[in-house]
């Protein structure tokens, strides 16, 4: 069958009434006045409300991306390291792994990672710490690496509580010797910790302003009025005292180093000792920059100014 034709029906004889008049082509029915526009006006709010809901309903999986493999016991893939238990204050128990410090040093970094993933992603980091002497505690938020729970920013703000806690009273690491370390997402983690409970020094790998800022920059939509969890580093930073570094890429696609700029230039003009370390062309997560030389160095300079004994 060949392709169908428009067929055309004669034109009828317009009535005898003053003015122009109008002929609906055969076969439709003239619509009033608006009406074509009415039904897809009356349509957009409940698009709005839909998406709305959506993304207040699901941004926990927008925000929170917890490897779903389980977490191998810690001497298979850190040598030294002990596989340890913490306990929270709500009554979670979180698995973590501690690497105790070399002979001579008696610090430790408390290492709170990012939104995805879990602590053995972090284990080459923490060999390179070690090597330098640093104690090591890496932990899992609620909800990564088998711990019960769901990750929220007030569940976060516990569990790094219990890290630290763990720390002081069980390892009698000494809090002129107790360095933070937080990378992405877990920079809002340390850094609000920070505020309440300051440690000898801050690092800060690729730090985000803000949770709303990253989430803007990212999807191109204003979404902090959506947003439960706000993770404010930039305001956290312009609250300490302690020496911070703030290290970054500049081809970093997820966290734009203009953001880790503007949290290092807001510490530095709240007086901070700051340290800022350029990765130029590193991604977010490249190697280069997560376990590089370049984040060592930073903590181990840091760490330096606010007089960390031992370590080399």
């Amino acid at each position: 069958m060949g392709p169908a034709s428009w067929r055309c029906a004669p034109r009828p004889e317009p009535a005898a009434v003053a003015g122009p008049v109008v002929t609906p082509h055969p076969g439709t029915v003239a619509a009033p006045t608006g009406a074509r526009w009415k039904a897809p006006l009356l349509a957009l709010p409940i698009v709005a409300l839909v998406l709305v809901g959506a993304v207040w309903v699901g941004q926990q999986s927008f925000v929170y991306h917890p490897a779903r493999v389980p977490v191998p016991p810690a001497a298979e893939r850190l040598p030294g390291a002990q596989d340890v238990a913490l306990r929270t204050s709500d009554g979670l128990e979180l698995g973590a792994w501690w690497l105790p410090p070399t002979a001579g040093c008696r610090a430790a970094v408390l290492l709170a990672h990012g939104n995805g993933g879990n602590r053995s992603d972090r284990a080459a980091l923490a060999g390179a710490l070690n090597e330098h002497g640093f104690g090591v505690l890496m932990f899992d938020y609620r909800g990564y690496g088998g711990n019960a729970g769901r990750p929220t920013e007030a569940g976060l703000a516990l569990d790094v509580r219990a890290a630290r806690a763990y720390l002081l009273d069980e390892m009698r690491i000494d809090e002129r010797d107790l360095v933070y370390l937080g990378e992405s997402l877990g920079t809002g983690v340390v850094s609000e910790l920070a505020v309440e409970h300051p440690p000898a020094a801050l690092v800060l790998r690729s730090p985000l302003t803000s949770l709303d800022e990253v989430g803007h920059a990212l999807y191109r939509v204003p979404v902090g009025w959506l947003l439960r969890d706000r993770y404010l580093v930039r305001e956290n930073v312009g609250r300490l005292a302690v020496p911070t570094a703030v290290v970054y890429g500049t081809g970093d696609a997820i966290v734009p180093a203009a953001q880790s700029r503007d949290v290092a230039r807001t510490a530095r003009e709240a007086g901070v000792d700051v340290l800022e370390v350029e990765v130029p062309g590193a991604g977010h997560n490249d190697e280069v920059l997560a376990e590089g030389p370049a984040l060592i160095d930073a903590l181990m300079a840091v760490s330096a100014r606010a007089g960390v004994r031992g370590c080399r």
